[in-house]
């Protein structure tokens, strides 16, 4: 399944919500056209970039465009990891997600978890957050095992493909603030 918003319906969420949180736009491999049109529309605070661009493509949409990036890049293993010191002069954060099955038409939103050890005790030189295969279930136990401080979820929270369930966001809110607690349990 494709997950696609128009631009009308974008502009209309965000203009719903601007003031009330981050507006932030994912996008995959667009192209300059695209990304402006986006821009107009919706004007987003992040351009969340999920597709192949490279660390000089991102840097260029940063800087063409004026918007701060989030870099989404697909790990699997901890050497996966290192891909993070070549975007992060191109970017304003970096989100680590699980690497797409093979075979996958999208980069993300698989419900797919990776190790999340590996995530600990890293230090990168931009904020960062993870993502991928995190629920209400497990988003507290993600949270203590990498160090994230700031988490990501899609599929994790919808009762269909693309469709999000308020009681599941709910859930994944309280889980993941409360995740303090699940390492006090731990010490």
């Amino acid at each position: 399944m494709a997950r696609f918003v128009a631009l009308e319906q974008a502009r209309a969420l965000a203009d719903h919500m601007r003031g009330r949180l981050k507006i932030v736009a994912l996008i995959a491999d667009m192209d300059d056209a695209g990304i402006e049109a986006l821009i107009m529309a919706v004007r987003p605070d992040f351009l969340q970039l999920h597709g192949n661009e490279s660390a000089r493509r991102t840097a260029y949409i940063r800087g063409k465009f004026g918007v701060p990036v989030i870099k989404a890049l697909a790990v699997a293993e901890a050497s996966d990891l290192a891909a993070a010191t070549e975007y992060e002069d191109a970017v304003d954060m970096l989100m680590f997600d699980a690497r797409p099955p093979k075979g996958a038409e999208r980069g993300g939103g698989h419900g797919q978890a990776f190790d999340w050890k590996i995530l600990s005790g890293k230090n990168f030189a931009k904020p960062w957050f993870l993502a991928g295969g995190l629920d209400a279930g497990n988003v507290a136990r993600a949270i203590t095992l990498s160090g994230a401080q700031l988490v990501d979820v899609s599929s994790g929270v919808e009762s269909a493909p693309g469709v999000k369930d308020a009681a599941r966001i709910r859930d994944f809110v309280i889980a993941a603030k409360n995740s303090h607690l699940l390492s006090k349990q731990n010490a």
